[in-house]
């Protein structure tokens, strides 16, 4: 029906860089809101960058400043650009959107997750 997947991930040293990306394919009639959470272990599961549905973004505290949610409708796709990494970013980051299918055409779309993409920042 949907999927989500992730790309970019990887190993970087603090200080360093990545880029995440995200690509909504299937079923889809429209994207809602779309953005990032992100899980380390053993701890809850945070909302890290998001477009939401209402039309603005919304950043983790923590993030503010270092990282920057884009997004490219007409491919379906959303991207985090990770700048000034730091070892308390280590964790699997998954992409989240709410999408409306076109077998359902409903006022109100369904929560869909990637696989997860796993980031870990080295000291």
């Amino acid at each position: 029906q949907v999927q989500l997947v992730e790309s970019g991930g990887g190993l970087v040293q603090a200080g360093g860089s990545l880029r995440l990306s995200c690509a909504a394919s299937g079923n889809i009639f429209r994207i809602n809101a779309m953005g990032w959470y992100r899980q380390a272990p053993g701890k809850q599961r945070e909302l890290v960058a998001a477009f939401t549905t209402g039309g603005g973004t919304n950043y983790a505290d923590s993030v503010k400043g270092r990282f920057t949610i884009s997004r490219d409708n007409a491919k379906n796709t959303v991207s985090l650009q990770m700048t000034s990494l730091k070892p308390e970013d280590t964790a699997v980051y998954y992409c989240n959107a709410n999408i409306i299918t076109l077998s359902t055409l409903s006022t109100w779309g369904y929560d869909y997750w990637g696989q997860g993409t796993q980031v870990t920042v080295s000291s």
